[in-house]
């Protein structure tokens, strides 16, 4: 017989029934201290760290240890729910990850073959940015199981553990490196100092580049891709595949001046219109699968020489400042578009010889592993948070601490 799934008022409780009810009472330091001091130490050569991941619609559990390597990753997806409604839709997010993060947790235990007492050193949940209701369903679970334990704590900024995942797999990168972040909820243009430093050279005025992706991939009526990193994005991307991306003409974004042509941001709203109008005006039949494909191919078009010219300019941005970049590193859930990464990974070659570095497109989409390897990487230097932080639906990156250096404006 299926284990049934808790009910929400009972997540907690359920969590430390499965995980805590034989182990003993552990000895730690006082409830609020922020500054942790333990038996391990964030110098120490090795520890593990259990991620948690519910900013928006799936729920992720991952468990890394600090030399790399990934000892579970377990992902609960939620598309069957939202699909019917044409999207994502919060409350309904919350309400999948009460019932199901709590199976994730023991999931992802069970896979690593480790016990929450005594082999997991640190808990890192996210903190922010994302969907209020859902941020406090994985940051309640990771407070709780923390404290009880007398864990280090660790709250993770989600688009920082996007930037950071890279270090993950590539050891030898170092700071600093330009990361562009593309999801379905943001897009940003960094530079990435350290772990806790960043510059936002660009960010976008409007929809982010994959909810540009969501709706027109509506709008031409594909159907949901299946599976993890599925979904009406990478719909859109197959489509394309297959199109002809010089077929249509769509006006790329911010060019028509010259304050717009020199303005780091982004925006991809403007886009998305054009799209629209043009099979409005064109009166083409988007039934037609060809037609669909050719739609789809010169949006795609369009949308990377976008985020090729606002890179451009944040490269020279540095090159002016004699910033000496390591690497361009591309993540985040449209990171896993093949086309973009093929189109970026020849500027930054060609025009500035620098390399594109992604992660593996399963580490791209959002899943507890980032959580847990951006929990390594800000607790080797000390980073540890209160048992009595809250979720920041609303958080620039920079607030995590910057320099003196100004970004352009």
């Amino acid at each position: 017989m299926a284990l049934q799934l808790p009910k929400p008022g009972i997540l907690l409780s359920y969590i430390f029934q499965k995980l805590l009810y034989s182990s003993p009472r552990p000895k730690g330091i006082p409830l609020r201290k922020s500054s942790y001091s333990s038996s391990i130490g964030p110098k120490s050569k090795e520890f593990t760290v259990l991620g948690i991941e519910t900013s928006c619609d799936d729920t992720g559990v991952g468990i890394v240890r600090s030399n790399g390597h990934i000892l579970s990753d377990v992902i609960q997806l939620q598309q069957e729910l939202h699909e019917p409604m044409g999207g994502i839709v919060p409350t309904l997010a919350m309400q999948a990850h009460q019932s199901h993060l709590p199976l994730t947790i023991i999931k992802a235990l069970n896979e690593a073959k480790l016990n929450v007492m005594n082999d997991i050193d640190v808990i890192a949940a996210t903190r922010g940015p994302g969907l209020s209701p859902c941020l406090n369903v994985g940051l309640i679970a990771g407070k709780v199981l923390a404290a009880a334990l007398r864990k280090p704590l660790i709250g993770v900024h989600h688009m920082a553990s996007h930037a950071l995942t890279v270090r993950l797999t590539n050891k030898e990168l170092k700071f600093p490196f330009m990361a562009l972040l593309i999801s379905g909820g943001h897009t940003l243009i960094l530079i990435v100092h350290g772990v806790n430093h960043y510059t936002q050279l660009g960010t976008t005025l409007d929809d982010s580049i994959g909810e540009a992706y969501d709706k027109i991939a509506r709008f031409l009526k594909l159907n949901w891709t299946k599976g993890r990193g599925g979904g009406l994005g990478e719909a859109l991307e197959k489509a394309a595949f297959d199109g002809d991306p010089r077929k249509y003409s769509l006006p790329t974004p911010m060019t028509k001046t010259k304050q717009t042509k020199e303005c780091p941001n982004l925006s991809f709203s403007g886009l998305k219109t054009s799209t629209i109008l043009l099979v409005e005006k064109e009166k083409l039949d988007i039934e037609d699968l060809q037609v669909k494909r050719d739609i789809a191919a010169a949006f795609q078009f369009t949308a990377i020489q976008h985020l090729i010219n606002k890179l451009v300019l944040a490269f020279e941005w540095c090159k002016k400042r004699n910033i000496s970049l390591t690497a361009l590193v591309v993540s985040g859930g449209v990171a896993r578009n093949k086309a973009i990464r093929m189109s970026l990974e020849k500027t930054a070659l060609d025009r500035y010889s620098l390399q594109l570095i992604c992660p593996a497109p399963h580490l791209c989409s959002d899943n507890g592993v980032m959580i847990a390897w951006a929990g390594v990487e800000r607790y080797r230097v000390g980073l540890v948070d209160d048992y009595t932080i809250n979720h920041i639906p609303k958080w620039p990156i920079e607030n995590l601490g910057s320099g003196p250096m100004q970004s352009p404006r």
